[in-house]
């Protein structure tokens, strides 16, 4: 295994958890501003979310990018061995990419509202939000308590 990985594991650690918190802390925001956005009658409303939503998911993606990042290279430093062994984080990574897929899904949002194209009422957008919380949650749980 390589020495400088399995030295600096911590600092790897702590990293994957700060960008974690940075891209959630986007994540848990944008369906808000979709919220406001869905709901909305005024133009000048409308106008300023649009540029809300876009700069905050370009601002979040590379958290996303280094959270997945840091992530696999602990599991590289870990190895092979422990990858297989570590059930939890099968469930782990498979929120992950679910996680992925609702973060590409809002590119395809923040275009729809773009284009002044949204279908999706406020509601929607208020489940929407809730997404992200509930895998947090078990992401969190899988991570540190390790159940499974």
């Amino acid at each position: 295994m390589n020495e400088f990985l399995i030295n600096h594991i911590l600092w790897f650690k702590a990293f994957h958890v700060i960008f974690m918190v940075a891209w959630f802390a986007g994540i848990f925001y944008l369906p808000r501003l979709f919220v406001n956005h869905a709901e909305t009658s005024s133009r000048d409303v409308a106008e300023h979310l649009k540029g809300m939503e876009k700069r905050l998911l370009y601002f979040i993606t590379p958290f996303a990018v280094l959270t997945v990042l840091l992530g696999l290279i602990l599991i590289y430093t870990y190895g092979y061995a422990w990858f297989i062994a570590a059930k939890w984080l099968h469930i782990k990574l498979t929120l992950v990419i679910l996680l992925l897929l609702y973060h590409g899904y809002c590119f395809k949002l923040v275009k729809t509202f773009q284009l002044d194209n949204n279908t999706h009422s406020g509601k929607f957008y208020r489940i929407f939000n809730e997404i992200p919380v509930l895998a947090l949650f078990a992401v969190i749980i899988l991570a540190y308590v390790k159940p499974i």
